[in-house]
């Protein structure tokens, strides 16, 4: 299993589904899981139940990516990395990759922060904010680091390969 990890706007499904044609493995996407699993979107989830729910499932879709035991490319929720549980996961289930990218990158990734609850109405303040939360748990995880800042996604993948 590889694992995508990094806040949200860095690329991971992009590079993730890239990566995964080049391996010629399956693709799985957290977020997509969430949403296959409880028939609504991320902010739906977000607005009825409120993030812990959200947390919650994102687990469960975690857990059903290695428990399919297949070598797969799995795009990791940003904050799915708040969990000790999913970590612990994370780390014993396979090569965990961080695409790392700074605030400014990050938000002229994600723009407005459409589908993006946690952004709100400021996304460049919202991702200042949470990255100093979740940088030090990335690179706890991370067992490859590749900077996305300025960087083509086949060019990431590329990366990718060589550190594998």
């Amino acid at each position: 299993m590889i694992f995508l990890i990094g806040m949200m706007g860095v690329g991971k499904t992009t590079v993730g589904r890239l990566l995964a044609e080049r391996l010629g493995r399956p693709y799985l996407d957290s977020d997509e899981q969430v949403m296959a699993n409880t028939g609504r979107t991320v902010p739906e989830i977000f607005a009825s139940d409120g993030e812990p729910a959200f947390r919650v499932e994102e687990r469960k879709a975690l857990v059903e990516a290695v428990e399919r035991g297949k070598p797969s490319v799995v795009s990791v929720a940003g904050g799915a990395v708040l969990d000790p549980e999913n970590r612990v996961l994370l780390r014993n289930s396979g090569t965990v990759v961080w695409l790392r990218a700074g605030v400014d990158t990050l938000a002229e990734r994600v723009g407005r922060g459409e589908g993006r609850p946690l952004l709100g109405d400021d996304p460049a303040a919202a991702l200042a904010r949470l990255y100093p939360q979740r940088r030090p748990l990335y690179e706890e995880l991370a067992d490859v680091v590749v900077d996305v800042d300025a960087v083509e996604p086949e060019q990431v993948v590329e990366q990718i390969m060589a550190a594998l």
